[in-house]
């Protein structure tokens, strides 16, 4: 498998993995989604915004490098990620909005993606101000990987509310695999 096809494959069971876990969420109330969880984020909804957060910020840095087009229609409809302790959401309803609208664009930019982009270079500075360059293998493989982790820490939460997420295993989750 080449890397623009493992980024391809990485994509759809982001978005997928999110719509299911975004579902099981569902069955939830309000206050169960905002109280405390004594995890490492305080409540269901700031593990759904800091994954938000995640992947808003390094689409910014994404498209300020000119490594990729978005139409500026579908750029429009997504908040501006600026601090780390940013609320893009506060309920469900909004995160059924704003979240399968994310991962389509990682979709979308994955599918375009070739072997040949990948070592081109993203720059970029840090919320904490550091000056970072890395290529574009390693900046969609943390996007990839943030993502994940977090999710992790999110069904365990999930788990803990008694929640049944469903299978989280790759190839079942995206069967195809690398098919495009």
């Amino acid at each position: 498998m080449d890397i623009s096809a493992n980024f391809r494959m990485l994509a759809l069971y982001n978005q997928r993995m999110n719509r299911q876990l975004l579902e099981v969420c569902q069955q939830l109330t309000n206050e169960q989604l905002q109280q405390n969880t004594n995890a490492f984020f305080p409540s269901v909804m700031a593990h759904w915004n800091h994954i938000l957060f995640g992947d808003l910020i390094m689409l910014q840095r994404l498209v300020a490098s000119r490594l990729v087009d978005i139409e500026p229609s579908t750029l429009e409809q997504l908040p501006n990620a600026k601090a780390v302790d940013d609320q893009f959401v506060s309920d469900l309803k909004g995160l059924s909005i704003l979240r399968p609208l994310v991962d389509s664009i990682y979709v979308d930019i994955t599918r375009s993606l070739k072997t040949s982009d990948c070592n081109n270079l993203v720059r970029y500075t840090t919320t904490e101000g550091k000056k970072i360059e890395r290529n574009l293998t390693e900046f969609l493989q943390h996007i990839f990987n943030n993502q994940t982790h977090h999710r992790g820490q999110l069904t365990c939460v999930l788990s803990q509310l008694g929640l049944d997420f469903g299978c989280t295993d790759l190839p079942i989750i995206v069967p195809e695999g690398t098919r495009s």
